[in-house]
């Protein structure tokens, strides 16, 4: 057992997206991970030192540390500490400052600088939007939507859509197809409007099982045979009324959504 530490002096957040992926590339191999955010003095950063040497005494092998300081200041007392050190402010700030010819502010909240209060607003408003037309609850202003998603329950939809309007800031519908609609041979009719915005998912029928099974148990709606009779008929439907769709069973919602901005041409900045 190793513990990585992800050391930042924001959320933290992109200090363990990066780690995770590195992480990711060796198997075999334990990681007891701890987030520290919002490292921004000398005090908070020696305290992080004493953490660090802490888990080396108590894994007896050295922690690897993650960073993203941007004051070295800071940075000073935690990079004492006996440790694998990957500190990606530091390792490109030098290179982008003697390309530009200017030097860096290293001013800490600074990652932040284009979400304006405007940006803001735009993405809480994605969010309660998408919450409002989820799961096809309402079909009002539909035409406001980015992206209206389709397909059988339980096969991504809700975590996608959240996910696309809270970390892009987009206002994202979805809609359940059901065995009515299969009988009918048709998409819900409020959808035939928004075709162009239409976005399909569908999933495996083992994986699709499984999940129901823990929604609820031994019930039809669960069992292997419903499910794929409903994923053979959605994908039947998005074929013959000409919808893009992928499938979610093997892939994570940051890939779904990159994959879906990327097919229907949506481009929105991270926040």
């Amino acid at each position: 057992m190793r513990t990585v530490f992800f050391i930042s002096d924001g959320t933290g957040i992109t200090a363990e997206t990066v780690g995770h992926s590195l992480l990711s590339q060796f198997e075999g191999i334990d990681y007891r991970q701890e987030r520290i955010p919002f490292v921004d003095t000398g005090e908070k950063a020696r305290d992080c030192r004493r953490r660090i040497d802490e888990a080396k005494a108590r894994d007896g092998v050295r922690p690897v540390v993650v960073s993203t300081l941007v004051d070295p200041h800071v940075a000073g007392p935690i990079r004492q500490a006996d440790a694998l050190h990957l500190d990606f402010i530091a390792a490109f700030i030098s290179p982008l400052e003697a390309e530009l010819g200017v030097k860096s502010s290293r001013a800490i909240g600074r990652g932040h600088l284009g979400a304006t209060s405007k940006d803001y607003a735009a993405r809480i408003e994605a969010i309660n939007f998408t919450m409002a037309h989820d799961d096809g609850v309402s079909s009002a202003e539909l035409d406001k939507a980015d992206v209206i998603l389709v397909g059988v329950s339980r096969c991504g939809k809700t975590p996608t859509s959240l996910y696309l309007a809270l970390q892009f800031g987009v206002k994202a519908a979805n809609y359940p197809l059901i065995p009515e609609d299969f009988e009918r041979g048709e998409l819900p009719g409020t959808l035939d409007a928004y075709r162009s915005k239409l976005f399909g998912l569908t999933i495996g029928a083992e994986r699709l099982a499984q999940i129901r099974q823990e929604r609820r148990p031994d019930s039809q709606y669960a069992s292997p045979a419903n499910c794929r009779w409903e994923i053979e008929q959605a994908e039947k439907m998005m074929r013959r009324e000409h919808v893009r769709w992928l499938s979610s069973t093997t892939k994570s919602i940051e890939e779904i959504a990159a994959t879906l901005m990327q097919t229907i041409k949506l481009n929105r900045h991270s926040y």
